[in-house]
């Protein structure tokens, strides 16, 4: 039923991870780019740049796709957004379009950079609209690689897609201003969204890419407490909304479950354990669906 292209790159391996956690894995076919998801709702499956996916959504040659919100605006798409994934190539994050210069350079904003000025990107076209915005003319050049490698000796600035910084920083390059922040979207062509079937299948699928997504870094526990125990147990527990609190059978206990952040387990369980908790269990999580 539906037509999905996955980004390759940067992308690639945190989307084929997501896919899978969320019972929806992809398996390699025959041919490199082409790829299979056994699942009814999916009839085709193709890995492509990220860079070209939003205009192939618009186009039709695919009901959804995954994308950054980066690649979504340079390309100007006219796609539906139907979701955002925080995820970037390392995991869980957002990436920055960030403008570097010289570490050594007097430049210290965007506003500093004089007229003229060479500047090297992947994003011509969000590139020029914020130098124009600001009111300095520059000369933007595209760049197909190794951007951050042409400054000083071949251009003067460059415009970046970064999640953490270092590879600027390895390159003796500052960075002086933000453009933007981008995430993975979950994009769909128009006519797809509007089709009554398929706007069904997208979001079932988004239904499960989200509920992968949540669940992350979230584990479950549950524990038994007294009665005269019960009021102190729930007071240390930051529940997602409510703790679940059952009664157990012919019993003067009860059962207290509820979803708490990963890393704060190694500060609450002692906490349960000194306010009369027993029996403290912690599950992983693979998906919650809100």
């Amino acid at each position: 039923m539906l037509s999905i292209a996955l980004p390759k790159g940067s992308l690639q391996e945190q989307t084929l991870k997501l896919f899978a956690e969320a019972d929806l894995p992809v398996n390699r076919s025959a041919r490199e780019y082409s790829v299979i998801i056994d699942d009814e709702r999916i009839s085709a499956v193709k890995i492509l740049r990220p860079q070209e996916i939003p205009k192939y959504v618009e186009d039709g040659y695919f009901d959804l796709g995954i994308s950054g919100l980066d690649c979504i605006t340079e390309a100007e798409a006219d796609v539906v957004g139907v979701a955002e994934m925080p995820y970037a190539k390392t995991g869980a994050g957002k990436m920055k379009m960030v403008i570097a210069v010289p570490e050594d350079s007097n430049i210290e904003r965007a506003g500093d950079i004089k007229p003229g000025s060479r500047v090297t990107t992947e994003f011509p076209n969000i590139t020029r609209k914020f130098f124009d915005d600001l009111g300095t003319r520059v000369d933007v050049f595209y760049s197909y690689g190794a951007t951050e490698a042409k400054v000083p000796e071949i251009m003067d600035v460059v415009v970046d897609l970064t999640e953490t910084g270092s590879t600027l920083r390895h390159n003796n390059l500052k960075i002086i201003e933000t453009i933007m922040e981008s995430t993975t979207r979950l994009i769909a062509n128009k006519d797809s969204w509007a089709d009554p079937g398929k706007r069904q299948a997208i979001e079932e699928i988004r239904t499960l890419l989200l509920g992968v997504i949540d669940a992350r870094g979230r584990v479950l526990l549950s524990m038994n407490v007294a009665r005269d125990k019960l009021e102190d147990v729930v007071g240390v527990l930051p529940a997602m909304k409510r703790p679940t609190v059952a009664p157990l059978y012919n019993s003067d206990y009860f059962e207290i479950s509820t979803v708490v952040d990963k890393n704060s387990v190694n500060v609450i369980i002692p906490q349960l354990k000194a306010s009369g908790a027993e029996d403290i269990l912690e599950q992983n999580i693979s998906k919650i669906v809100r």
